[in-house]
């Protein structure tokens, strides 16, 4: 698996874990963390909120549009819905 190039901060209750076993535990954060973030999950978790219109989109084309986009319209949000 390719190294990611990020910045964890893992904090562990045992102190006496050994330098392979949270290099593993790292490993296994970066795996979870991959899958996460497609943009395939990323569009199912959120929609984007758009006020000019009085719409609400969940299509994924429009929720990608807007992440490329530098900055978004006035009263357009991206929103998480959890």
């Amino acid at each position: 698996m390719k190294s990611p190039n990020r910045d964890l901060l893992v904090l562990l209750k045992d102190e006496f874990m050994s330098e392979h076993a949270i290099e593993r535990e790292v490993e296994r954060l970066n795996a979870l963390l991959f899958n996460v973030e497609s943009f395939d999950n990323i569009c199912v978790a959120h929609e984007i909120i758009d006020l000019n219109k009085y719409r609400i989109f969940h299509d994924r084309k429009v929720i990608l549009s807007a992440l490329k986009e530098k900055e978004l319209k006035p009263f357009v949000f991206l929103s998480n819905m959890n």
